[in-house]
């Protein structure tokens, strides 16, 4: 696969339920859009069985599963690293296995940085055409708080979206030490970038399975954030965001 376009990540834990529709949607996402990829499933020792599951698939889907497995729960933000590390795409990503990021905008994602001019491109609720469905108030309130808090140090609306795809170099070189599960926003202050785009999408709230949000986590994001200001004092990223570039579906080539 040295032609291989994307390697996109899922970190999974308990993921049964939804890893075949995710990778049935993934794939039919993608090879509508005539665009070669991978899933990089980066399992946790489910003990729902996630892993294997994932490796049934391969079958259907031509071999292009790659399961990658772990002796426990290790942290989210490590799992997509390894993933990262074991996926051989020219563009690298990472997408939640709950249905809650839309694999619908895959192309216009990578149609972005192949064609856009990005190097970055981040699946966003928060600019015009995206948004957040079935997600209770207390959600929607420390989502707002959080991304608030974020934009001082990041240059996206939706500093805090966990759906991204980026070109390898972004990552290659740099010192990613995230803390809690926000690998993205390391990847937004850190990265080696000069260009990110938003690529607007509704959020679902998951629709299997139990959420790994919790107190813990709020905690985890504000340290991490602690630790963002102190590095972008010390080294003054430059990074700017530009708009999104669609793909240019059949439809739109007919007219």
């Amino acid at each position: 696969m040295t032609d291989l376009v994307l390697s996109l990540v899922v970190p999974t834990y308990n993921e049964k339920e939804t890893i075949p529709t995710l990778a049935e949607k993934v794939f039919a996402s993608l090879d509508g859009a005539g665009i070669s990829g991978e899933l990089v499933v980066v399992d946790d020792n489910s003990p729902d069985g996630t892993a294997e599951l994932a490796e049934s698939l391969n079958e259907k889907y031509n071999n292009r599963i790659r399961v990658v497995k772990r002796s426990g729960k290790l942290g989210l933000s490590t799992a997509v690293i390894a993933g990262w590390k074991a996926g051989t795409g020219k563009i690298l990503g990472v997408i939640d296995c709950d249905l809650s990021h839309d694999p619908n905008i895959l192309p216009d994602m990578v149609y972005s940085i192949t064609d856009g001019g990005a190097d970055i491109a981040m699946g966003s609720r928060y600019v015009k055409g995206g948004g957040v469905r079935n997600w209770p108030w207390y959600r929607r309130f420390t989502s707002w708080v959080a991304i608030m808090m974020g934009r001082a140090i990041c240059p996206v609306l939706d500093v805090t979206s966990g759906y991204m795809l980026m070109k390898r170099e972004c990552i290659e070189g740099a010192e990613l030490n995230p803390i809690g599960f926000k690998i993205n926003l390391e990847v937004l202050v850190k990265g080696n970038y000069k260009t990110v785009t938003e690529v607007p999408f509704i959020f679902e709230d998951r629709l299997a399975g139990k959420s790994k949000f919790g107190g813990g986590e709020i905690v985890n994001y504000l340290k991490h954030l602690w630790s963002l200001f102190g590095y972008c004092r010390e080294h003054h990223p430059q990074h700017k965001r530009i708009p999104y570039t669609p793909f240019p579906r059949k439809t739109e080539q007919a007219q």
